[in-house]
């Protein structure tokens, strides 16, 4: 009897193949995190934004192979394509920083989640006004509970400078947490506990189906 399929790079080159079940295996077992990744800074676009996500990954099987690590390869390659959608919204292309511009200026209209608790909802806001590329290292760290090193795989950085810019982006998230709170027990309540409300938001949301 054929042993089943269920190591990722396994399910990959199956998928390469031509396994159509171990593209759905694998599809599965990644939809999720990715659809609250892109929903959370591309709406209704989320969807089509998976889709190339997972084509890229078909097409680069073996620099796949090559980083060892498929889980950070594939955020990795989902950063690039919500980069590239928002450089696609600019008339001049080059313009678009992640390292300055938040969500907030890119997608000022954009609603919070309604329903939640205080905490969860300023942790939200707060979150999407600090610049893109701070709120992507941010949502792997808080909610694919990445560690550095992972987090370095996937901006392409060394451990210690993916460090850095974790320390700098929950800097960034505290500065708008102090500016957003309307109390100071709230701002006290949330900072306390930032990983539990991070969880309690990303629970608390429902991927597109």
């Amino acid at each position: 009897m054929k042993r089943p399929v269920q190591d990722e790079h396994e399910l990959l080159a199956a998928w390469q193949s031509g396994d159509e079940v171990a593209g759905e295996a694998l599809f599965e077992r990644y939809y999720e995190g990715l659809a609250f990744f892109f929903a959370s800074k591309a709406g209704e676009d989320a969807r089509d934004l998976i889709q190339r996500t997972f084509l890229l990954l078909l097409e680069n099987q073996g620099r796949v192979r090559d980083s060892g690590n498929l889980h950070c390869y594939l955020y990795g390659i989902a950063r690039n394509v919500l980069y590239q959608y928002y450089r696609g919204k600019r008339r001049n292309r080059d313009r678009f920083v992640p390292e300055e511009e938040s969500f907030e200026d890119l997608v000022p209209s954009a609603s919070a989640l309604i329903g939640q608790a205080e905490e969860a909802q300023l942790l939200l806001q707060a979150l999407r006004r600090i610049p893109l590329e701070s709120q992507v290292i941010l949502e792997l760290y808080f909610w694919e509970q990445m560690t550095a090193k992972e987090i370095g795989d996937v901006l392409e950085v060394p451990e210690g400078t993916a460090r850095t810019r974790i320390r700098r982006a929950k800097q960034l998230l505290e500065k708008q947490l102090e500016l957003l709170a309307n109390s100071p027990h709230l701002l006290e309540s949330t900072l306390s506990d930032l990983d539990g409300w991070a969880k309690k938001l990303r629970a608390a949301w429902t991927p597109p189906q």
